[in-house]
């Protein structure tokens, strides 16, 4: 009786928020532990499905660089880095192509079915939803966004599926790009003028000492990050993170969260829950 007792109290500690985001499109960026580890995997796609059941729109979007970089090591290609960014000729970026839009959007959309769900898995490249020119020509074949036109992703929702998107687009003249998946995720959410962004890291969040996972910082303000990067509070690879997060805020979005993806069901307890775990950007 008790268990059944702290069971209704969960749910009805998750109400209020269920009501808030009811019918309301929520951005997921898929990435780092939580996806290569499979229990954090499917508690990731259970949570989506949760989430779903409940009335809120939830759109996934994926990178897959670990993925990339098996996937050419086994055809003896060699990965080469610049500053972080993975040079990318056309070889590359087929493979990125044959993994981002085949192996790992169909595992995902094969996962989140078998576990219930009604997914459909796309690409940048479906529908024109991703216009793309060359981000810097020493990256080759890496894609800056310029358009996005996401009225494929509202048709999906509206008729009842969870999109699942993969981080390549093309040019004006058909030329696949891989996409970073975090700019990936803030242009969608910012096209679809979704409620809420949310990036899944390997990290807490925000940490105003980077060797203490007790600095979280819960909160903080666009108007702040200026001064957060001066201070080295926001340093190497959460800087874009943060930038996606402003970018999209910028846009319309009403709230964005950097979350510990490493936490198993982080996005509940995040979205229905007055806890949180990780840092909210808002305006």
């Amino acid at each position: 009786m008790e268990q059944a007792e702290k069971r209704a109290n969960i749910l009805i500690e998750a109400l209020p928020y269920i009501k808030e985001y009811n019918k309301k499109i929520v951005v997921v960026k898929y990435g780092g532990n939580a996806m290569v580890n499979k229990e954090l995997k499917i508690a990731v796609m259970e949570d989506i499905i949760l989430l779903h059941l409940v009335g809120i729109k939830v759109v996934l979007v994926h990178g897959g660089g670990p993925e990339i970089s098996k996937m050419l090591a086994k055809l003896n290609i060699e990965s080469v880095f610049s500053d972080g960014l993975r040079i990318t000729d056309k070889e590359t970026v087929k493979v990125a192509q044959m993994v981002l839009a085949g192996t790992v959007n169909k595992d995902l959309v094969a996962l989140i079915n078998a576990k219930g769900g009604n997914a459909l898995g796309l690409s940048g490249i479906d529908g024109h939803l991703l216009k793309v020119e060359c981000l810097n020509d020493k990256l080759g074949y890496v894609g800056k966004i310029t358009e996005c036109n996401p009225q494929i992703v509202l048709d999906i929702l509206n008729n009842g599926y969870i999109p699942v998107i993969s981080s390549i687009g093309t040019n004006l003249k058909g030329e696949v790009f891989n996409i970073n998946a975090d700019t990936v995720a803030a242009e969608i959410a910012s096209a679809i003028k979704a409620e809420s962004l949310i990036l899944l890291t390997d990290t807490k969040g925000i940490l105003s000492n980077k060797d203490d996972e007790s600095s979280l910082i819960d909160t903080f303000y666009v108007k702040d990050i200026e001064n957060y990067k001066n201070e080295k509070i926001i340093v190497g690879g959460m800087i874009p993170k943060v930038e996606c997060c402003k970018y999209a805020l910028d846009k319309g979005v009403n709230k964005t969260f950097i979350i510990d993806g490493r936490v198993p069901h982080s996005l509940l307890i995040e979205i229905l829950t007055n806890q949180g775990i990780g840092t909210m950007c808002i305006k």
